[in-house]
């Protein structure tokens, strides 16, 4: 059926180019014969010859007039519809290949699950989703965070979520910022949830000593003076 209506359509459009060629070439040659009236000069002429023949030219103009405007609109009518049928629906199957094989090549986010359950308040399948999010990305200190975070906050199981951070920094060689990171944490929770003071202090001395000379370290003397331990 779709190649049937194409076919139509296609005589259609050269129907319509034949018509508008034929008007073109019959106004040449009635253009011809009223220059040749004119330019006669035969008294043999009716006075209403000249006048008939400028309409017959008039009148093939407004046919090749029709025939464009008919030729244009089976043109454009054959166009629209092989768009349409054939063009759009490749255009649109490369996009939604496009999209969704790049999504299949973006690996799920470890750390979804885990969101998922911190929404819910379970914060049990939570950690434990969080812990198999860090053994996916050894590398990403993220996991290790969230599951100390919701010890401290959710648990309030302080002492434990200093043992989840202590087992990240000794399980994994952590590139300077995330290690810093790490025992920074560390420290925060000593100072602020348990109150050791003593071991938030030698935590940040741990920081000067690994990390001489960078900003972690500087900072690190700067939670000692705050502190009242410098």
């Amino acid at each position: 059926m779709k190649w049937g209506l194409y076919g139509v359509l296609i005589l259609c459009v050269a129907f319509s180019w034949f018509k508008f060629s034929a008007a073109q070439t019959q106004i040449e040659v009635e253009r011809a014969k009223l220059t040749e009236m004119k330019n006669s000069g035969e008294d043999v002429l009716e006075p209403d010859d000249i006048v008939k023949q400028e309409s017959l030219v008039d009148s093939k103009e407004g046919e090749k007039t029709f025939s464009g405007i008919l030729l244009a609109f089976m043109t454009a009518g054959l166009v629209g519809i092989v768009f349409v049928i054939h063009v759009l629906p490749a255009i649109a199957h490369r996009f939604t290949h496009a999209v969704y094989d790049s999504a299949e090549e973006v690996e799920k986010d470890p750390m979804h699950d885990g969101r998922a359950k911190v929404a819910q308040g379970d914060w049990e399948g939570a950690i434990a989703a969080f812990r198999l999010a860090a053994e996916a990305q050894p590398l990403n200190r993220l996991p290790w965070v969230e599951i100390a975070k919701i010890q401290v906050d959710q648990l309030e199981d302080a002492p434990a979520a200093v043992q989840t951070l202590r087992t990240a920094i000794e399980g994994q060689e952590w590139e300077e910022n995330d290690a810093a990171f790490l025992m920074f944490r560390v420290a925060e929770i000593y100072e602020k949830e348990i109150g050791d003071h003593a071991n938030a202090a030698t935590i940040m001395q741990q920081v000067i000593d690994q990390f001489p000379d960078t900003r972690h370290s500087a900072n690190a003397r700067h939670k000692l003076r705050e502190w009242g331990v410098a």
